[in-house]
């Protein structure tokens, strides 16, 4: 399985509790399906390193749809965007 993998967001937190989440566009070349994964790595040293770690895969609507416009939601619509926009053609926006 070829995945295409192209980084969204990332946010890091620290020092009391580190966490990690990143967000990813990927696309799996042999189901040809299009969707963003977050990752997350979260260690609370207040816990004596307590962990939680995992990844979940939303589709592109579910993500958009997420409360607030991150970063990671710009840099999605700035992408699909340029895969709409046709040389030579001005759009009315």
């Amino acid at each position: 399985m070829a995945l295409l993998r192209r980084e969204l967001h990332r946010t890091a937190k620290g020092p009391g509790a580190n966490a990690e989440d990143t967000w990813t566009l990927v696309f799996d070349t042999d189901t040809k399906r299009l969707f963003v994964e977050h990752a997350w790595q979260h260690v609370d040293v207040r816990r004596g390193d307590a962990s939680d770690n995992g990844t979940q895969q939303l589709d592109i609507a579910e993500y958009l749809l997420q409360g607030g416009q991150t970063a990671g939601h710009r840099e999605l619509w700035r992408l699909i965007k340029i895969l709409f926009d046709e040389p030579g053609i001005t759009q009315k926006e």
